[in-house]
């Protein structure tokens, strides 16, 4: 905790240092919490609640369309993935429009946020050998958009590079309504009743329905803008992971930000249950 209270109060003294020291300052003080990671305490899996964009414009941007939050978040997710690959994560997703957006939000604020998550899907995937992967339900999309997402998933589904879930148009229990339809489709064409599945049914049999399966449950999950809620995130696969919560709305969350939040994790004590 006293760790934790001194580099907060660095953190609010190069914030008020001039423009022209702080990056030099910065960028020693990210190496300086670089060198205290341990590789072999890193997360395999980082999820994010990229979280505050809407709120970002509106303090940032006055008098622009919403949409230039959405850019900055974009640009900052493009970021976000770039330390990862370079600490060596082998997998990260991104929550970047949930179920709950589509139903609340308007034609002509959700029409551009598409666009920028098209944008940012195909720039991920031209960026580096990443395999992107995108969970959700894209049957809840306009067409061209759900098809676009899908073409980049087919050009990047054989690379060896770091696997890239983008969240779209997800939501928890949407994800887990899926799988339990998908589950009693696959029962029934099989013969099996009812009441056969409801006597032999086994947690791993509802696993293989998600829209994850196969792949390792987040360590971390990162959250930002002060939330403290997972608002149905990943709600099965998050059982045993780890959550980090910061104040920093998304497009000012640094590198620096994502350092804490790995040495942050490495010194919890993780129990799974026991």
């Amino acid at each position: 905790m006293a760790m934790d209270n001194a580099q907060s109060r660095l953190l609010r003294a190069l914030d008020l240092m001039p423009r022209e020291l702080k990056k030099p300052v910065y960028q020693l003080y990210e190496s300086r919490l670089r060198t205290q990671l341990r590789h072999d305490a890193l997360p395999q899996h980082v999820a994010v609640l990229a979280d505050g964009n809407r709120r970002w414009a509106r303090a940032n941007a006055p008098g622009m369309p919403i949409a230039a939050g959405y850019q900055a978040g974009a640009s900052k997710l493009k970021q976000f993935v770039t330390w990862c690959d370079e600490i060596g994560i082998p997998i990260v997703t991104l929550w970047v429009l949930s179920t709950d957006n589509l139903r609340r939000s308007q034609d002509d604020e959700l029409m551009p946020l598409l666009d920028v998550i098209v944008g940012l899907v195909e720039d991920l995937a031209q960026a580096r050998d990443y395999r992107i992967m995108v969970v959700g339900d894209l049957g809840l999309l306009p067409d061209g958009i759900a098809e676009a997402l899908r073409r980049v998933v087919e050009e990047t589904e054989h690379r060896q590079g770091m696997h890239i879930n983008v969240a779209v148009s997800y939501g928890g229990r949407h994800e887990l309504t899926d799988a339990v339809r998908s589950l009693l489709a696959e029962e029934a064409a099989r013969g099996t009743s009812l009441a056969e599945l409801a006597e032999h049914l086994e947690i791993d049999q509802i696993s293989e329905h998600l829209y994850t399966r196969g792949q390792p449950d987040p360590d971390l999950i990162i959250r930002t803008s002060g939330e403290q809620r997972l608002s149905g995130f990943l709600m099965w696969q998050s059982a045993h992971s780890e959550f980090y919560f910061c104040e920093a709305l998304w497009p000012d969350f640094r590198k620096v930000d994502f350092y804490r939040a790995l040495r942050d994790y490495e010194q919890r004590e993780r129990r799974y249950g026991k």
